[in-house]
């Protein structure tokens, strides 16, 4: 047994410069070059160092000192980062995509944006030989992943698995934990507003005094869960939030061919629709609807589909449409003020504004709106009003912005270029592509 267990030694500290031609032989064995060597830096120091933008997906990390490292934007797929100390670590926008992190200190690091999907985050256990004597005898310190203080919003740690993790005070603002195992996971006085936890399991998790705003908590086991103090207010779970489909005046069903009709015949015949403060989520698809002019301020429409709805001058303010299906809707004049599309599809949506005749044009008006991750490839958003959104690493991928009011937007990881932002307003804009004034 003695020798399968690792020896805790002395780290080994490099410079800059080693590391560098370390980096350089991995990236050239990751694209099977000659002279390529897999990155083995098991107990070595490497604090404070440079990572940054670089290739070192399964690498070994084993055991290695990366506190205070720069990691940002860091391809770490696959690799072993176990028992690895990573406290007060740059790891914004990094890949670790299935990494073994069984047992690592996160304490105090910046992950925001990271994706962690199918990430291990359980408790690790070293062993290290140590003499009482004359004999030589092991010493098993058993680890749980230490993420306290650690700032993880807008990650994605779909299908993480985090049990036995302590992460008192941690930010998972906005995460996506879907399918996320969290059993006996320590979320004291943690922030999860608006993380999606659909599916995720808290069996005997510790949630006192957390957090809990506006987080998604459909189909999520939580058997044992302690969560004395914790603020659930706007969470949504599988009970109806805001009031449920059945206070409408007729079926839905029929709504929509009375609204149809009404929209059709300019007034003339049937009714208009009015969903405010109803929660959709149990309707099914309203793909390629007719919903134009429809009023559904507060309502909640997470992860509906509405691909190919028309919903022009809509007036959707304060809806939580998280995760919904909007690709290809025309949109044109929608009102969407503080609403909530983070994880949206929006890929060819028509944003523009809509002309009325010669004289009157409704633009959509988006201002305070919450997209972030929110795929907007291809989206029309001419002369849109997105004063103070948060795009935060949404993807905008030729998506046309001619004339649009980007005022105090955050655009911060953001997939899109300088040459889209021309004509646009962007003052007090942050997070702007290099050479973007």
């Amino acid at each position: 047994m003695a020798r399968t267990m690792m020896e805790r030694r002395q780290l080994v500290r490099i410079t800059q410069d080693q590391l560098d031609q370390v980096i350089e032989r991995h990236e050239m064995f990751r694209n099977a070059r000659a002279g390529g060597a897999r990155a083995v830096l098991s107990h070595f120091d490497l604090s404070g160092l440079s990572l940054a933008g670089r290739d070192l997906a399964h690498a070994d990390f084993t055991a290695t000192a990366l506190s205070a490292a720069d990691l940002a934007g860091t391809v770490l797929d696959c690799a072993t980062l176990y028992a690895c100390d990573l406290r007060q670590a740059d790891l914004t926008g990094a890949s670790l995509v299935k990494a073994d992190l069984r047992g690592a200190s996160l304490r105090g690091a910046d992950l925001t944006g990271a994706n962690l999907f199918d990430a291990d985050l359980q408790d690790g256990s070293l062993a290290s030989k140590q003499k009482d004597g004359g004999t030589v005898v092991l010493a098993i310190e058993k680890r749980p992943s230490d993420l306290q203080w650690a700032n993880l919003s807008n990650a994605n740690l779909t299908n993480a698995r985090l049990s036995g993790a302590v992460a008192l005070h941690t930010d998972f603002s906005d995460a996506v934990m879907r399918g996320a195992r969290l059993i006996r996971a320590n979320l004291r006085n943690a922030t999860l507003n608006g993380a999606i936890l659909e599916g995720a399991d808290l069996s005997g998790a510790d949630a006192r005094g957390a957090s809990l705003r506006g987080a998604v908590l459909t189909g999520a086991t939580m058997t044992l869960t302690e969560l004395a103090g914790a603020d659930l207010s706007g969470a949504l779970t599988d009970r109806p939030a805001g009031k449920p489909l059945d206070t409408l005046p007729r079926p839905l069903a029929d709504l929509l061919k009375q609204h149809a009709l009404w929209v059709g015949s300019a007034g003339q015949e049937g009714m208009p629709l009015d969903l405010s403060g109803i929660d959709v989520r149990g309707a099914g698809s309203l793909s390629r609807q007719c919903l134009t002019r429809m009023v559904a301020c507060g309502a909640i429409f997470y992860g509906v589909d509405l691909s190919g709805a028309q919903i022009q001058v809509g007036q959707l303010q304060d809806a939580d449409l998280r995760g919904a299906d909007l690709s290809a809707a025309d949109l044109r004049g929608i009102n969407l003020r503080n609403a909530k599309l983070n994880n949206a599809d929006l890929r060819g949506a028509n944003l523009d504004f809509l002309q009325i005749d010669e004289t009157r044009a409704v633009p959509s008006d988006l201002s305070g709106i919450r997209m972030r991750y929110a795929d907007l490839t291809g989206a029309r958003l001419t002369r849109a009003k997105l004063v103070g959104a948060d795009l935060s690493f949404a993807d905008l991928s030729q998506a046309d912005l001619r004339g649009a009011d980007l005022g105090r937007a955050i655009l911060t990881g953001a997939k899109l270029d300088r040459t889209q932002l021309a004509g646009a307003m962007l003052e007090g804009s942050t997070g702007l592509p290099p050479g973007v004034a």
